[in-house]
């Protein structure tokens, strides 16, 4: 009895090994070096700037991914539910102003009054001031737009915005938040920043090679754009115009979190939201595909979870840190976006039930 048992032990223990080193699974990782995380300290020193911020509710909603506001101040966010939510400028009265029948994550106004929007399972979207949804691109360069993420508009009508990946399509793998975990897991940089030009209707490619393409923001003289690279925790920027036209350098580099959502602030700054902290497990499988991919084959639940801690950055046009707002508690937790006003910081949540708003003269700046 006890040899049977100590066999079937044996070839139990020889299919789990078996299963974790030759199960299939969807990535491919490569090796790569992160830098060291900086940590909470010099300009990321740890405060809690962010817990004074107000809450906002927008209905049985969740997840504000993006905020965007109209030329009558009027408050717009995407949520999880695929509907556009719609407040006053006071922060109440929430109704649905559009739905998408998809994944609505950025949001920005053209010229005109149609709200662009970034739609994860159907690509870039108009929805027109009587609300009528249509698509402009779903493919750029006779390559389907699998998971459309963020964009800011041009005066002249062009758009800029991210197909954060092309390999883990957010219909594909069942929501963005898998195929973003896939994207930056595999490390082989699928994403790309495009633009829809508005006088030949088409979407064509601006860069590719990004490790997970975020968030999109234009600088105020729309020389440069720039581009979350979530994967490489840093913040890309791409020259549009003069002596540096064509070219693209890292402007923000190794950030203490995953960069989300980046937006053009006042003053000539720029704002990005950290969805979490840096995972020192995470860099530490950097340099071992093959340990990555055993980690794709275990249950979820053993694998690393985001930290809840609440962080938003300002920087300005040379890269330096103008302000760091942080809520270590967590309370509002994966933070996706921030929008600066005259007088407010808006502020985007993956998950949360409510928007939250920090009045600015509390910022700092």
């Amino acid at each position: 009895m006890a040899r049977g048992v100590w066999i079937a032990l044996a070839l139990g223990l020889g299919a789990v090994a078996a299963y974790l080193v030759l199960w299939p699974v969807p990535i491919d990782p490569v090796a790569w070096t992160p830098p060291p995380a900086p940590g909470y300290q010099g300009a990321f020193a740890r405060n809690d700037r962010l817990t004074a911020m107000e809450r906002l509710p927008f209905g049985l909603h969740h997840g504000p991914e993006a905020v965007t506001l109209d030329a009558a101040g009027r408050i717009y966010t995407s949520t999880r539910e695929g509907r556009i939510v719609r407040l006053r400028s006071d922060g109440s009265g929430a109704e649905t102003y559009a739905e998408t029948k998809g994944a609505p994550l950025g949001l920005r106004f053209d010229a005109s009054g149609n709200l662009i929007v970034a739609d994860a399972l159907r690509g870039l979207l108009r929805i027109t001031p009587d609300r009528l949804v249509t698509v402009l691109a779903s493919e750029a360069d006779g390559t389907p737009i699998a998971y459309a993420d963020d964009l800011d508009v041009a005066r002249d009508g062009r758009i800029y915005f991210s197909d954060a990946s092309t390999k883990f399509g957010a219909r594909q793998w069942r929501g963005s938040y898998s195929a973003s975990l896939l994207e930056i897991i595999e490390h082989r940089g699928n994403g790309r920043l495009l633009v829809w030009d508005p006088t030949t209707g088409k979407a064509t490619t601006v860069m590719r090679g990004i490790h997970f393409a975020n968030g999109v923001a234009l600088a105020d003289d729309e020389s440069y754009v720039l581009v979350s690279e979530t994967g490489s925790y840093r913040v890309l920027r791409h020259w549009l115009s003069g002596p540096r036209g064509g070219r693209t350098e890292p402007l923000i580099e190794n950030l203490p979190g995953f960069p989300d959502n980046v937006t053009r602030g006042l003053g000539g700054r720029f704002w990005v939201a950290l969805i979490s902290p840096r995972s020192g497990p995470v860099d530490a499988l950097a340099a071992h595909p093959f340990l990555r991919k055993i980690l794709m084959r275990l249950p979820g639940v053993l694998l690393p979870q985001p930290s809840s801690y609440g962080h938003v950055v300002a920087f300005d046009a040379t890269g330096k840190v103008v302000a760091s707002l942080q809520d270590p508690s967590g309370g509002y937790r994966k933070i996706s976006s921030a929008l600066e006003t005259a007088g407010y910081l808006y502020i985007g949540s993956l998950e949360m039930p409510e928007l939250g708003r920090l009045a600015r003269d509390r910022t700092g700046l």
